[in-house]
């Protein structure tokens, strides 16, 4: 992994395998400091190993569709605002290209280098639970589905194949886990023992709730929310506040709804808008147990996986 970049006014405190945080660089300590920026990089990780090359434009591609859908969630879909992390209102265009041009009055304390994939935000008690939000049947939960008839342990129809739609959406918690070990999937009961019943009942709501609106803008661009998982804490307030990067393709599963529809195979019907085909390629060509230095990623891989990126956003923005 790169060095974290040096920023004028910043101080860099963590690094994940995507996204760098620094707080103002005359904040006593990072735990206190009222604003953060968080910086997402051009790395992709797939099978947690951080990968090289990155993916050209990947932050500016994520941030932008972070901010379009703090937008949409503020009301802007037509439903009520959900709280979230940005330090001011961002005012969100997208030019020509199809990239953010984002103005508010703390934009000036985002340097050049970065502009257009950091965002300044408010610090929060962050919960630890990540909230996962299910619409269609796939990945690890098809897999359990197939074993089990279940999904988390939640009873499912039987008869249900790859790719198919749920009756409803389910939320399935994860605990999160401290860096370099592995989150872990836990009951709602569980959420309860860990944040109590009041918070725990409020991160579900909430989640199921985003996940509903999200999925109805999206297939109003011909465009599938299969899933995706959410971060939330809590502010100086007491309000929970949506945070992190929000609904983006590392965050979510999107399909294409025509192919979903008219699919004949899996993978015809679940053709993802992320970063599958490096997922795709490192498995056919790292196998198990991957370890030691990652291959390079080739050059058309790399391609058309910003290809896919970029298509996601510009199908959900265009009006």
């Amino acid at each position: 992994m790169t060095s974290p970049l040096e920023l004028p006014g910043w101080r860099h405190v963590y690094s994940g395998k995507v996204r760098d945080l620094y707080v103002p660089a005359d904040a006593a300590h990072a735990a206190t400091a009222e604003r953060m920026l968080v910086v997402a990089s051009d790395r992709v990780s797939a099978f947690d190993h951080v990968l090289s090359p990155g993916i050209p434009d990947k932050g500016v591609l994520l941030t932008t569709l972070s901010l379009w859908w703090f937008d949409r969630l503020a009301g802007a879909d037509g439903g009520r605002s959900i709280p979230n992390h940005l330090a001011s209102s961002h005012v969100l265009t997208l030019g020509a290209d199809g990239e953010a041009n984002t103005a508010d009055d703390l934009q000036s304390l985002i340097p050049d280098a970065v502009t257009g994939r950091a965002m300044v935000v408010k610090s929060l008690d962050m919960q630890p639970i990540e909230c996962v939000v299910r619409g269609y049947l796939t990945g690890s939960g098809w897999a359990e589905y197939r074993e089990n008839g279940t999904v988390c342990g939640i009873a499912l129809p039987a008869g249900l194949q790859n790719g198919d739609r749920l009756p409803e959406p389910i939320y399935t918690p994860a605990w999160k886990a401290p860096m370099g070990e592995h989150d872990e999937n836990i009951s709602y009961e569980r959420t309860v023992e860990l944040v109590g019943a009041e918070r725990a009942a409020e991160l579900r709501d909430l989640s199921l709730e985003i996940y509903t609106r999200a999925a109805r803008t999206a297939e109003q661009h011909g465009v599938i929310l299969a899933d995706t998982k959410f971060e939330f804490g809590i502010d100086d307030d007491g309000v929970m506040t949506l945070a992190d990067e929000v609904l983006t393709s590392d965050s979510s599963r999107y399909w294409d709804a025509a192919a979903w529809a008219s699919g004949t195979t899996p993978e015809e019907r679940m053709a993802s808008f992320d970063k599958q085909i490096v997922r795709d390629w490192l498995a056919a060509n790292w196998p198990a147990p991957r370890e030691g230095e990652p291959p390079a990623l080739p050059a058309d891989v790399i391609e058309r996986t910003t290809a896919r990126y970029r298509e996601l956003l510009e199908r959900l923005t265009a009006a």
